[in-house]
């Protein structure tokens, strides 16, 4: 692998403890910053893969269900169509969980959809 001339501006105080490591670690700097620009990428990588495996998913889900697009429409229609009794009303909850308490059977099973 070909290795190619970088430019790095930090402030001062980073400079003195990179020096300070390097002499501790017997290690040149631009071996420590290699070193911690691959550790870095690395996670940045499996962060990457976690949200590419969970876009797969949710994709999978909806391949699965065929009237996913229909029932997120109709969730729409219903929303924008269908006046809401409690639409700005406030909801008592629990002070322990600080979560609302539950209206009823439909809000519940939403909560439990959305993993709320």
């Amino acid at each position: 692998m070909s290795r190619t001339a970088f430019t790095l501006r930090i402030e001062t105080e980073e400079r003195n403890a990179l020096k300070n490591l390097s002499k501790i670690e017997g290690r040149p700097v631009n071996q420590l910053l290699i070193e911690a620009i691959r550790i870095y990428l690395g996670q940045r990588g499996r962060r990457e893969r976690t949200l590419e495996a969970n876009l797969k998913s949710l994709r999978d889900y909806r391949k699965k269900d065929p009237g996913f697009r229909r029932a997120i429409a109709a969730f729409v229609d219903a929303e924008a169509t269908v006046s809401d009794p409690l639409e700005g009303q406030p909801i008592e909850g629990d002070e322990d969980s600080n979560s609302p308490t539950p209206a009823g059977p439909v809000q519940s099973k939403v909560r439990e959809v959305i993993g709320a």
